[in-house]
Parts: structure tokens; C-alpha cells; sequence
């Protein structure tokens, strides 16, 4: 059966979570907005491309710094209000030039630093 990103549950704002996770080690790197036609354009172009709630523009993960995400496979939750991207991650996927943008733990209260910038 053919996908239809319409069968999708948009939000308020015509907006789903997609969740980009590294194909290869299952690291979860970043989570970003989609909306249909971000879904339809990563779906027709391989490049992971978001809908900026800030700039209400598009943007194609490492356009501007390099750091692509090619998509390997797109997946729906059970009630398909969430994304999962599967992805070759180039560079960092945080804007922090960190390798995740999950680098803080909270552990006994207190919030950790993970891991530092790349260089």
C-alpha cells in the first residue's frame, strides 16, 4: 500500500516530532519538527529537511554547516503522530557542535554534561 503523508496525525499546528536516530548504532541524535511537505521533500530527496517553528521556513539538516543527514528508512509510531528517521549523520547533529543533542543527564539531581563539543 502506497504512503499518503496525509494519513500522518498533524498537530494544531500541522506539525509532527521526528526523531533522528544514527542508523548504524541506534544513537538518538536530535528531534525537529516536520511538516507534510518536509516529510514529502525528505521522503523525495533522501536529505532530512524540517519545518522551523522560528524562521517558519524549511531546512535541510547540514545546508548551511555541512553536518547532512541522509535518510535511511522513515518510520511511523502506532499512532503515527511521531516520527522516527533512521539516518547517516555527517559531523554533529546539534547545533552545540556536539555529536547528540541529548548530552545532559540529570543524575542524583543534578544535571551532567555528557560529552563536550567535537573538534
Amino acid at each position: 500500500m502506497p504512503f499518503d503523508p496525509q494519513s500522518l496525525r498533524f498537530d494544531a499546528q500541522g506539525l509532527i516530532p521526528a526523531i533522528a536516530q544514527d542508523s548504524e548504532t541506534g544513537e538518538v541524535l536530535m528531534m525537529a519538527w516536520m511538516n507534510e511537505e518536509a516529510v514529502r521533500r525528505t521522503l523525495e530527496t533522501g536529505k532530512v529537511t524540517y519545518w522551523s517553528r522560528s524562521r517558519k521556513s524549511f531546512w535541510v539538516k547540514g545546508e548551511s554547516s555541512g553536518h547532512t543527514q541522509k535518510l535511511i528508512e522513515m518510520r511511523l509510531d502506532c499512532d503515527r503522530d511521531c516520527l522516527l528517521v533512521l539516518i547517516d549523520q555527517t559531523g554533529p547533529a546539534c547545533h552545540t557542535n556536539r555529536r547528540s543533542c541529548f548530552y545532559t543527564a540529570i543524575r542524583n539531581d543534578a544535571e551532567v554534561i555528557l560529552t563536550e563539543p567535537m573538534a
